[in-house]
């Protein structure tokens, strides 16, 4: 998938498995974008699979007070 299409898939996540609303998980995942956390994902298209985008919904949405 691409860089974009991971970013969503991860922003969907968060919103199905946290409840968070769609802007407030866009917003997270915003902020963890600008914090470069997806820097590896957006280098290495290997790291752009479901699978990972469940492990970076659930890391992101547990260091979400860092991302604030």
């Amino acid at each position: 998938m691409t860089y974009e299409e991971f970013l969503d898939e991860v922003t969907t996540l968060i919103v199905e498995k946290y409840n968070l609303e769609d802007d407030e998980a866009i917003q997270l995942v915003m902020k963890a974008q600008a914090a470069e956390h997806f820097v590896a994902h957006d280098d290495d298209p290997k790291l752009r699979t479901l699978e990972r985008a469940h492990q970076e919904a659930r890391t992101i949405y547990k260091m979400r007070a860092e991302f604030s």
